[in-house]
C-alpha cells in the first residue's frame, strides 16, 4: 500500500511490509530531508525481511530437534544455554533452514566455550563503564524489554578486545533481566557530542558480528538518537555487514521531529525515559550508583545459569523474532589495544558530559540524509566452513 503525501508539504511515499511503515522520499523530491524508518505499526511483532517462513509449533519443534540431534550431546552451561528457545532463535535467524541455524548455533557455542561471557563479573570490565558510554537503564520499554543505552561520544579506551568484551557483558546482563516471557532487549543509541574522531568501522562490524552471530534475536530495536548529518556515509559503510531483519529494526529518531516523537512514546513511558532523549526523567547515569546496580546481578548469575533454574524457567518457542553474523571477541584492532586502559582518553563522566551539551556537539546533530530502507541491499554472508565442537 502506498500513500502520498497532501499537496503543499514535503513529497514522500509510504510502503507497508508485514507491519512496518518504510517511508522514503519521492524521486522527484530534491534537496529535502528524510527520516529513515517511521514506528512500526505493531510493535509487539518482530521484524520481517519478507521471506520469513511461518511453521506451525509442530513444525517448529520438529526443526528444533533436528538441530539438537546435529548439536549432540552437551555439558555444563552449553546445555544450559540450548533450550528450545534458544534453539528456535538461531532457526529463525537462518529462516529456520536446520543446516544454517545448526552452523550458527555450533559457532556460537565454540565461542562461549572459549570466552565463557556468562563469566564476566564487573570488577574486570568496570573500567570500561566509568563514562556511562554503555549501560543497562533502569527502565524497560512497554513490552518489558531491556534498555541499553549507548553513548558513543563518550568512548573512554583503545582497546578493541576490551570495548568488545563489556558490550559482551551488557548483553549478558540485559539477558539475565529480561522477563521470563520475554526475549529481545532495545538499544538505545545517544548522538550527542558523536564527531568523526569517534569512528570505528572495525569496532562497529565487531558489535554487528556480536549482535548477530552471537546473539541472534535478541535485538526488538535501535533507536539511533539525533545522529549527524555525515553519519550517512559511515552508514553506507555499515549496513552491508547487517542483514535485512536486522536492519529494518534501526529507527532515526530526530527530537525535533513530531513522527520522532510519536515512536518514543509509543515505545516508552516518558515518565521513566531519560530527559536526554525526551523523557521526564532527570536522573542520568552514575557510575557508582550504576557498579552497586552490577555488582548486586553478578550474584545473581551463577542461579541464572544453574539446572535448578533452568528446570522451572518458562521459554517461548514459537514466537518469531530476529537478527544473524561473527567475531573474535578476544581480537584486538591494532598495537594500541595492548594498553587499553581508561586513561588512554583521559575522559571522565563529567568531561564527556560537558561535551555532549558543548555548542559544537549541538551543531553537529544535523539530520541523516538520502538514506533509504528498501530491502534491496546486499546480504553480506561469511562461509564459516564445517565447525566441529567438543564441549
Amino acid at each position: 500500500m502506498k500513500q502520498q503525501s497532501p499537496k503543499g508539504t514535503q513529497q514522500f511515499q509510504f510502503e507497508i511490509v508485514h507491519d512496518h511503515i518504510y517511508r522514503e522520499r519521492i524521486p522527484e523530491t530534491v534537496g529535502k530531508r528524510e527520516s529513515l524508518v517511521t514506528m512500526s505499526a505493531n510493535l509487539s511483532k518482530s521484524a520481517s525481511n519478507g521471506l520469513e517462513k511461518i511453521l506451525t509449533s509442530v513444525e517448529q519443534q520438529e526443526k528444533i530437534d533436528e538441530v539438537r540431534k546435529l548439536i549432540g550431546p552437551l555439558s555444563g552451561n552449553l546445555a544450559l544455554y540450548c533450550s528450545d528457545a534458544s534453539i528456535a532463535r538461531y532457526l529463525r535467524a537462518r529462516n529456520w533452514n536446520v543446516k544454517k541455524a545448526t552452523k550458527m548455533l555450533k559457532e556460537t557455542l565454540k565461542w562461549r566455550n572459549e570466552h565463557k561471557p556468562e563469566k564476566i563479573r564487573w570488577e574486570e570490565i568496570a573500567h570500561e563503564a566509568e563514562t556511562g558510554k554503555i549501560y543497562r537503564s533502569n527502565f524497560m520499554d512497554k513490552h518489558g524489554r531491556p534498555v541499553l543505552v549507548m553513548r558513543p561520544a563518550c568512548q573512554n579506551t583503545k582497546s578493541t578486545k576490551g570495548q568488545i568484551r563489556y558490550l559482551v557483558y551488557c548483553m549478558e546482563n540485559a539477558i539475565l533481566n529480561l522477563p521470563t516471557n520475554q526475549e529481545q532487549m532495545v538499544w538505545l543509541i545517544d548522538f550527542k557530542g558523536f564527531n568523526m574522531s569517534h569512528i570505528s568501522v572495525k569496532v562497529t562490524k565487531e558489535t554487528a558480528n556480536v549482535l548477530q552471530n552471537r546473539y541472534p534475536e535478541r535485538l526488538g530495536a535501535a533507536i539511533l538518537y539525533n545522529p549527524p548529518k555525515f553519519f550517512e556515509s559511515f552508514w553506507t559503510v555499515v549496513k552491508p555487514f547487517l542483514e535485512p531483519k536486522t536492519y529494518r529494526k534501526v529507527k532515526f529518531v530526530y527530537s525535533d521531529d513530531l513522527n520522532s516523537k510519536k515512536i518514543m512514546e509509543d515505545l516508552f513511558d516518558m515518565d521513566t525515559l531519560e530527559s536526554a532523549f525526551g523523557g521526564n526523567n532527570q536522573v542520568g547515569f552514575n557510575i557508582n550508583d550504576y557498579a552497586e546496580r552490577m555488582r548486586e546481578d553478578d550474584k545473581r548469575m551463577p542461579l541464572f545459569w544453574s539446572s535448578e533454574r533452568a528446570s522451572m524457567v518458562f521459554e517461548p518457542t514459537s514466537a518469531l523474532g530476529t537478527c544473524h553474523d561473527s567475531v573474535n571477541v578476544e581480537s584486538d584492532s591494532n598495537d594500541s589495544d595492548k594498553g587499553g586502559d581508561s586513561s588512554s582518553h583521559n575522559i571522565t563522566p563529567e568531561k564527556c558530559l560537558s561535551e555532549c551539551n558543548s555548542p559544537e556537539a549541538n551543531q553537529s546533530n544535523d539530520r541523516v540524509e538520502g538514506i533509504h530502507t528498501d530491502g534491496g541491499d546486499v546480504k553480506l554472508e561469511k562461509d564459516l566452513g564445517n565447525v566441529t565442537l567438543n564441549p
